[in-house]
């Protein structure tokens, strides 16, 4: 008989947890939600390791690819679907992938996880290029379409990373950093969707949230680089160049329609006292940071 991995034990605190009351049932899933924060923790020094990767890649220009199954696969697209309106990136520079193609976001997709050469095929078609990173996520780190992706990776000499909730996952051996918060089992045995992908999410957003602030995508904390896609984020952009640049919300509101609600440009203009031309030519020569161009801007005036 083979060996149990740690994702599919039996969780001893919830063995009769279809008897109890519903508080009952819901104060056993949160308290077993606590742990998860914890465990993630232990890893920072991997997550850390792995975003300096990611960073690394955007400035070459490189792209940053998710690949995984089921819960780990939908994650990553989501996980990529937000970042151009966060950040204001091509959607192309954060790209999520999961096995049986998009239908499987919304039905699950019979073996999907267990085709290895799907993986390998997969990865060829979402163009992969040297200066891409490879993330591949799985909560027992055993999927073999994951396990394909990130052969693969290997084989063409691309950076990959690895994300599982098992440290005796088969990707570790195929993974340049490997992260694995072990969170133990779930409340309902094999039910990874829940403090496995709990986990999975909090480490996804500390990659991208992190690599992109390091890329200059963050003013402080305020995200100059957002898209104002819809009513409450064209109130963010107004509120944040109102903020940065000292000025009313009428007179940010005024210079962002003249720049395209491009907000870091918006700034440059109003805190610096310069036009649209120089305002973008300030912020090229800082490659897009408003926090260096205004500065650098500032030392010139002085």
């Amino acid at each position: 008989m083979s060996k149990i991995i740690l994702t599919e034990k039996r969780n001893p605190n919830s063995l009769n947890i279809d008897i109890l009351s519903t508080k009952e049932i819901v104060e056993i899933i949160n308290k077993e939600d606590e742990s998860v924060a914890k465990c993630v923790k232990k890893e920072i020094n991997q997550i850390a390791e792995a975003v300096n990767l990611i960073e690394l890649s955007f400035l070459k220009g490189g792209h940053l690819l998710y690949f995984g199954a089921g819960t780990s696969g939908r994650l990553g697209v989501l996980d990529a679907s937000e970042c151009p309106p966060t950040f204001g990136v091509d959607p192309e520079m954060v790209r999520g992938y999961i096995a049986g193609g998009n239908k499987a976001l919304r039905t699950a997709i019979e073996g999907a996880e267990d085709n290895l050469e799907s993986g390998k095929e997969d990865l060829i078609s979402a163009g992969v290029k040297p200066d891409d990173i490879v993330i591949g996520i799985s909560a027992s780190g055993n999927a073999p379409y994951v396990l394909g992706v990130l052969s693969k990776a290997q084989e063409l000499n691309i950076k990959t990373v690895g994300i599982a909730c098992n440290k005796q996952a088969k990707l570790k051996d195929h993974s340049h950093v490997f992260i694995s918060p072990e969170v133990g089992e779930e409340v309902i045995t094999g039910s990874t969707r829940m403090k496995s992908g709990t986990a999975q999410k909090m480490i996804l957003n500390m990659l991208t949230t992190a690599s992109m602030i390091r890329i200059g995508k963050t003013y402080e904390n305020l995200m100059v680089d957002l898209r104002p896609t819809n009513i409450k984020l064209i109130d963010r952009a107004i509120r944040i160049v109102s903020e940065i640049a000292e000025v009313d919300y009428n007179i940010a509101e005024k210079m962002l329609n003249t720049t395209d609600f491009d907000v870091k440009t918006a700034i440059i203009i109003l805190f610096c006292d310069v036009n649209l031309q120089t305002a973008k030519k300030i912020l090229e020569r800082n490659n897009g940071r408003l926090r260096e161009s205004l500065k650098n801007a500032i030392k010139k005036e002085d």
